[in-house]
């Protein structure tokens, strides 16, 4: 008997045309919402430097440049003005002694002027030796005075007593009696002025020899004052050392104050170093540096802060604590690393070009399979000359791309190829 055949559904042009945008539509639906949107760009892997994100010591320091100097350095200058230089006698670079003589000077108004206080000298002196001579003489003469009335004073006293006798045995008038008293009154009085007089003779005289002692002795001094300057033109060292930068020339004129050399103290030496403003509130006195010489280190240490800056830097005193190297120069340069603060643990990462293009708040962050790097915002801290501290954003065993950026414009993802 026969069946029925049922015929099979058949794939229309139809329904393929309907099919396939329905399937690109819903391709890129999917790609718009789930898809990676980020920026890439294609790098080779081994003209990048890749390095690892670390955790251990962290020690802030910079590096900077010392430059030797003396100890200490004594500045030699002229103390008279108009001074004309004679002879150079010990010449510079030289080792001088404390009082060595190093240049001869001569002045002519220093002379002329200790002449004149020479003259006022004597002539102070001699009117001091005229004012005791008379004083004495004055003094003879009152006292030879005081005499004659102590004497007269006795006469008329007895004639007194005896007048007193006869009046009261009517021997005498009253009016005689009373002359005798009168006069023996009278001379008592005038004794008490003459000593007053003389007492205050006696005061003025101190007072007018002890004005011109006073002058006399201001004067010599003034005399050893300037004698001494006419003793300085022979010009001394005032401490020992080496003799540096002396600018003389026989028959040069100098001013007074005029600086013309120095005295460097060898007993020892210190770095003056020039450090970034920037550092300026992080620098202070009693930080160590370790100062490297002939590949040999030495700690130093920070004894003097300059405060003035100078074109953006200023200046530090350091001194060695230790010893001081063997060989060193005047002049002589050093590399120091300079410590500003305790060491402590952080996370750390190396220095590189990325922080010229990104400033330091984001880096390229190598993913676990090496094949990518994705962008990644961090925060930095403190920075020595080889790491940045890692504040947030990273962790310790992460790759990051330090090299530079500039040529990966503003991608999101690297892919090494």
């Amino acid at each position: 008997m026969d069946r029925p055949i049922e015929k099979k559904h058949k794939v229309t042009k139809r329904v393929i045309w309907i099919s396939i945008p329905s399937i690109v539509f819903l391709l890129l639906l999917y790609s718009i919402i789930f898809g990676d949107k980020s920026s890439k760009l294609n790098v080779e892997k081994d003209k990048i430097t890749i390095e690892e994100i670390t955790e251990d010591l962290y020690k802030n320091y910079i590096a900077v440049t010392g430059t030797v100097e003396p100890i200490q350095t004594i500045y030699l200058s002229s103390m008279e003005g108009g001074s004309r230089v004679e002879e150079i006698i010990i010449e510079e670079g030289n080792m001088v002694k404390q009082g060595d003589i190093i240049v001869e000077l001569s002045n002519t108004s220093l002379i002329l002027e200790i002449s004149n206080y020479e003259a006022q000298v004597s002539r102070i002196s001699n009117e001091l030796r005229q004012a005791r001579l008379l004083m004495e003489q004055q003094t003879l003469q009152s006292r030879s005075r005081l005499m004659e009335l102590q004497t007269n004073i006795l006469q008329q006293c007895r004639a007194y007593d005896n007048n007193k006798i006869l009046f009261s045995e009517s021997h005498i008038s009253k009016e005689e009696f009373e002359i005798s008293k009168e006069q023996y009154e009278l001379s008592l009085q005038q004794l008490e002025l003459l000593k007053e007089n003389l007492k205050q003779d006696s005061v003025f005289r101190s007072v007018q020899v002890e004005a011109l002692e006073s002058s006399v002795r201001r004067m010599q001094q003034n005399l050893e004052i300037v004698t001494r300057r006419l003793e300085s033109l022979n010009y001394r060292a005032p401490v020992s050392g080496e003799l540096a930068n002396l600018n003389l020339e026989v028959g040069q004129v100098i001013n007074m104050g005029q600086r013309f050399g120095q005295i460097n103290i060898l007993d020892s030496y210190k770095l003056r170093v020039d450090i970034d403003e920037y550092f300026i509130s992080n620098v202070s006195k009693g930080l160590f540096g370790e100062c490297d010489f002939s590949g040999t280190s030495f700690m130093a240490i920070i004894t003097k802060v300059y405060p003035e800056v100078t074109n953006g830097r200023f200046s530090v005193d350091m001194e060695f604590t230790d010893t001081v190297p063997e060989q060193i120069r005047i002049g002589q340069t050093s590399r120091i690393r300079l410590e500003l603060g305790r060491p402590k643990t952080a996370i750390l990462i190396p220095r590189g070009g990325y922080y010229q293009s990104t400033g330091g708040q984001w880096v390229y962050v190598v993913d676990p399979s090496g094949s990518f790097a994705e962008k990644r915002s961090i925060t930095l801290g403190s920075q020595n000359p080889r790491y940045y501290e890692v504040l947030d954003g990273l962790q310790p065993g992460e790759k990051v791309v330090v090299s530079s950026y500039d040529n990966f414009g503003d991608v999101d993802k690297l892919i090494f190829k």
